[in-house]
């Protein structure tokens, strides 16, 4: 039972890797910079689940469940930064154009990223993918957690 709950958790965030590269490179929808940072704890789950199932123990199933739960944050920050809850990293979203003179007006827009942080280029039952991406990864951490209460009852 435990190497399953493992395997479901790696080959979630695997999954989840292969869509996001799935709409970047399919559907033509490159990633933004809070995009590619909810990439990384997925690559790290991935690899934390390939040596979850040599190495035995809860230490490892309990930092894939720190990677979900990083990736989760990264994603629900992101959807609020769609959602204008708050404001992204500067250097992905675009500032308030409000009082600007033409001249600074054009050099915001000639500064501004190609791919922001505070589009949504895709939705499904109103939530973006970074809303999704969030949900997801909770329910990932939630299997990683399980798998490393399972290896503490054995071990």
């Amino acid at each position: 039972m435990h190497r399953l709950l493992i395997v479901i958790a790696a080959l979630g965030s695997a999954a989840l890797l292969l869509g996001a590269l799935g709409f970047q490179y399919i559907g033509d929808m490159p990633p933004c910079k809070l995009c590619y940072w909810q990439r990384y704890p997925h690559a790290a789950a991935v690899g934390i689940g390939v040596l979850a199932l040599i190495i035995p123990g809860a230490v490892l199933p309990y930092l894939g469940a720190l990677a979900a739960l990083s990736t989760a944050g990264v994603g629900a920050y992101h959807t609020g930064v769609e959602r204008g809850w708050w404001e992204g990293p500067s250097t992905c979203t675009s500032g308030p154009v409000g009082g600007l003179s033409p001249d600074q007006l054009m050099e915001q827009i000639m500064a501004a990223p190609l791919v922001r942080c505070d589009d949504v280029p895709w939705e499904l039952f109103s939530l973006s993918m970074a809303s999704w991406n969030a949900i997801a990864s909770l329910g990932l951490a939630l299997v990683w957690i399980a798998a490393a209460n399972h290896a503490r009852k054995q071990g």
